[in-house]
């Protein structure tokens, strides 16, 4: 099984850190989607990260559907969403505003990164900070004291530090995630895990095949 993709992006960045915290093995490649692009062609011609390919070379896009898929296989990755209706009402929801806020974070890079300056468009501009502000107001607002598992390391929880430290680190000095200080200091205790730290969010970077106990 192979994940194809660069840790800098927080799609890619908490697929890979569910499958360290859960002890899954997989083979990483840190294709880039912007420099390698011959090279993702061929195994993603949709250029989307992460870009899984299973064992059977069947090729899966969208994070959150590669987990479902991987969930099916693995136990582990299965247990990191509660099973109880409520406990899993809770963790679904914080995990959509982490993609929220992730996909408004990567649009507003881009925004900067891709868009000429001149052809920037305000109003637009504006509209990405509001959702964006807006999904890590409600997650701050809404993040447990133990995190929204409330146990090991979930899904809700990776995907929501991924989130905010995406934000951070990518467009820190439009966003400022100290206004967040609940979800900020929630991020800064999930950075500091083993299965954060083994998947930083580089450019460049291979994450290990699997932790050690």
């Amino acid at each position: 099984m192979q994940l194809v993709g660069m840790l800098d992006s927080p799609y890619m960045r908490r697929v890979a850190v569910a499958l360290i915290a859960a002890k899954v093995p997989f083979e990483h490649r840190p294709i880039s989607l912007f420099r390698h692009v011959d090279a993702f062609s061929l195994i993603n011609p949709l250029l989307k990260a992460p870009t899984l390919v299973a064992d059977d070379a069947t090729v899966l896009i969208d994070s959150t559907l590669i987990l479902d898929y991987l969930a099916c296989l693995h136990p582990a990755v299965a247990a990191m969403t509660p099973a109880a209706p409520a406990e899993r009402l809770i963790a679904l929801r914080a995990t959509g505003l982490a993609l929220a806020v992730m996909e408004k974070a990567v649009q507003r890079h881009y925004e900067r990164a891709l868009r000429p300056p001149e052809k920037l468009h305000a109003p637009w501009v504006d509209r990405i900070m509001a959702q964006l502000n807006a999904g890590l107001q409600a997650l701050d607002r809404e993040l447990p004291r133990a995190g929204w598992v409330g146990r090991d390391l979930g899904h809700a929880d990776i995907a929501a530090a991924c989130a905010c430290s995406f934000a951070a680190g990518t467009i820190g000095d439009v966003v400022d995630v100290a206004r967040y200080p609940n979800l900020a200091a929630f991020a800064a205790r999930a950075e500091a895990l083993p299965a954060f730290r083994a998947a930083p969010a580089r450019d460049g970077v291979t994450a290990p095949v699997a932790l050690a106990d």
